[in-house]
């Protein structure tokens, strides 16, 4: 009778015990429905910006996939860089412009195309097209869902759009895959 006290116990606080001794970047324990208010949440230094990686490789074991969850605040963007995955993003509300340069044959991305985005509509950008996002909206957030192929993802950033892609900076592990990179995992590229 006492074991089956002791089994009832576990199997009531097993969810908390999980919790409590699995880490962010652990694929043990991981609940499969998570509520994405309780998911960590970090500007990385980056004022106006919140990230949530909502399902990641790092963090989560995923393969070919990652998802974040990003908001801007009015006049603030990312920095203009290109990778070598697909993204695509929905747009969750708030409107902004995506300035995307197809030019990943020529010495530098060159003056870029001006795209309109706004809630609910969805845009990708190729693999190496050099991209920035702007909320260019002066009162509202823009949130965007983000889904990018082969992770984790290595960023080339841009000083400015005439920078020689041969002069972009390297970031790899990006800021929030740093604390879950391990050197000893294999890159299939």
């Amino acid at each position: 009778m006492g074991e089956l006290r002791v089994i009832a116990f576990l199997l009531a606080f097993s969810p908390f015990i999980t919790a409590v001794t699995s880490s962010q970047c652990s694929t043990n324990g991981i609940p499969l429905v998570r509520d994405i208010s309780t998911l960590p949440q970090d500007n990385y230094g980056r004022p106006g910006l919140s990230h949530i990686t909502v399902a990641g490789s790092l963090m989560h074991g995923l393969k070919e996939v990652e998802i974040w969850l990003q908001t801007f605040a009015p006049g603030t963007h990312t920095p203009i860089h290109r990778h070598s995955c697909e993204e695509v993003f929905v747009v969750l509300k708030g409107s902004g412009t995506l300035y995307l340069s197809p030019n990943s044959h020529a010495k530098t991305p060159g003056k870029p195309e001006e795209f309109q985005i706004f809630s609910n509509s969805t845009f990708y950008v190729p693999v190496n097209d050099v991209h920035q996002l702007w909320n260019t909206n002066e009162n509202e957030d823009l949130q965007v869902l983000v889904v990018i192929s082969r992770p984790p993802v290595k960023i080339f950033m841009y000083n400015d759009w005439l920078m020689p892609h041969t002069a972009a900076t390297l970031k790899f592990p990006y800021f929030w895959d740093e604390h879950c990179y391990q050197t000893d995992v294999k890159d299939e590229l």
